[in-house]
């Protein structure tokens, strides 16, 4: 994929924390501020909420039984 090269402007505290967090990540600025994008136009949280809703399918019978059992045992409780 071509690379664009963006040039922006932030406040010295900004700039400070992306170095420090890219540092801390083990990435550069660049690959720090472009996965922050990647998650904020949904790239990494569509593939994450895909991922949840086939466990969630997966795991559909156990999560009704435990549910069930509890919301009963709550209706005890109101009685």
């Amino acid at each position: 994929m071509a690379k664009t090269q963006l040039n922006v402007r932030v406040d010295e505290g900004t700039a400070r924390a992306a170095r420090e967090r890219a540092l801390a990540r083990g990435m550069s600025v660049n690959r720090y501020i472009e996965e922050l994008v990647k998650q904020d136009t949904g790239e990494v949280g569509h593939t994450f909420v895909e991922a949840a809703a086939d466990f969630m399918k997966q795991y559909e019978n156990v999560f009704a039984e435990e549910l069930g059992a509890e919301r009963e045992g709550s209706r005890e409780g109101r009685r």
